[in-house]
């Protein structure tokens, strides 16, 4: 099987390794990078990632391909995916797939006329154990009609560092912090609720990576903790002076067209830090955390605790045991077809709400999400 990686920063660069691991046969072709951020780490699990090339058209005219890798930073997604899908290729495409609504919809597009199967998206969180377990909770009735969800997504102060250094800081390389962190965990709660989201407010802002709250009497380029995890490309030294237009902290109320509604609330400096959720449902409660890697359901009327597990994490895999079975769920789809639990449709709309909520934030306002999924059913091609 051979590959071909547009963008080997350090989530391909892990990626390849995953992926390398999962099927004897898989074999990367080649690369375009100018500064491949990611090679190191590749090269220090023993993975070859073949000749770099200088453009996408160069490797696709040099390389047969069975897939195409897209890890560009997130604004370039949408030239790279159209430019493999119109040469017939497969295409493993990082979250989030595009950057604004406008994109969203040239995305749908693409679908209308490649078709759906050729595009998948790396929302890995749908493949962790511990979100298995809760849809198959659900899926047994445990949980009835769902009512409501508390969840968050927090990380901890080195990793928001990394947010205000890295190209991720500007919107308009990363589309919005929501977006480019967050669409995993709008994803896997859309699927809880089995709707689209239809009402939306949020609100946030920047108070912890401000000049006001950097570290007294220490040069802040001299933090260990500020400047642990490395940034790529249009990196920056600068923490609590960035430049980024991004927030440190946002939360949001969302209904869905079913009545139920979530709360969601991230913050990038959070010492002990959790992802966690709480789904309240008519017949019984989950509660799970995918860092602390537990999962509690239990029945409303008798209280009693029908599951209380926890994972344990393996020592490849960067998302709770989730990403050695993307890797394998996706070559299988590749190769044979199997069928895979999010698809390219699921991620957009994700996506669609992370700008929603960025959209709320900056207004002020409640938004009714009805127009904006008219317009992306119209661009897959959909009746009615």
């Amino acid at each position: 099987m051979r590959v071909g990686i547009i963008g080997l920063g350090y989530r391909l660069g892990y990626l390849a390794r995953v992926f390398s691991a999962a099927r004897d046969d898989f074999s990367i072709a080649g690369y375009v990078d100018p500064a491949p951020a990611g090679l190191p780490y590749a090269s220090e699990y023993g993975v070859d990632v073949g000749a770099q090339f200088d453009s996408l058209e160069a490797m696709l005219d040099s390389e047969p391909l069975d897939l195409l890798m897209v890890g560009s930073p997130n604004h370039l997604h949408l030239e790279h995916i159209r430019i493999g899908l119109e040469r017939g290729l497969k295409i493993f495409t990082e979250k989030p797939v595009v950057t604004s609504i406008e994109d969203t919809m040239e995305i749908a597009g693409l679908i209308a006329q490649y078709g759906s199967d050729n595009l998948m998206v790396g929302l890995v969180l749908r493949y962790a154990p511990l979100y298995v377990d809760l849809r198959r909770m659900q899926a047994e009735g445990h949980l009835g009609d769902v009512t409501s969800i508390e969840a968050s997504e927090h990380i901890p102060p080195y990793h928001g560092a990394f947010f205000m250094r890295d190209w991720r800081r500007y919107e308009r390389y990363s589309g919005s912090f929501m977006l480019e962190k967050c669409c995993h965990d709008l994803d896997l709660y859309n699927g809880v609720m089995g709707c689209r989201p239809q009402y939306v407010s949020s609100f946030g802002g920047r108070r912890t990576f401000v000049p006001a709250n950097a570290p007294q009497n220490v040069g802040i380029n001299d933090m260990e903790v500020y400047h642990r995890k490395p940034s790529g490309w249009q990196g920056s030294d600068k923490v609590f002076d960035s430049d980024g237009d991004i927030i440190d902290f946002q939360t949001a109320m969302v209904q869905y067209a079913n009545g139920a509604a979530l709360t969601f609330h991230t913050n990038l400096n959070v010492p002990d830090d959790f992802r966690r959720f709480a789904v309240m449902g008519a017949k019984g409660m989950a509660e799970g955390d995918f860092i602390r890697n537990f999962l509690r359901v239990t029945d409303s009327r008798t209280s009693e605790r029908l599951v209380d597990t926890t994972y344990k994490i393996s020592e490849l895999s960067q998302h709770y045991g989730a990403d050695e079975q993307m890797a394998e769920d996706i070559l299988n789809h590749v190769l044979d077809g199997d069928p895979l639990p999010v698809s390219i449709t699921d991620a957009l709309e994700a996506g669609l709400l992370a700008l929603t909520m960025d959209r709320a934030m900056r207004t002020r306002s409640v938004i009714d999400m009805t127009p904006i999924w008219q317009q992306f059913d119209a661009a897959l091609g959909k009746a009615g």
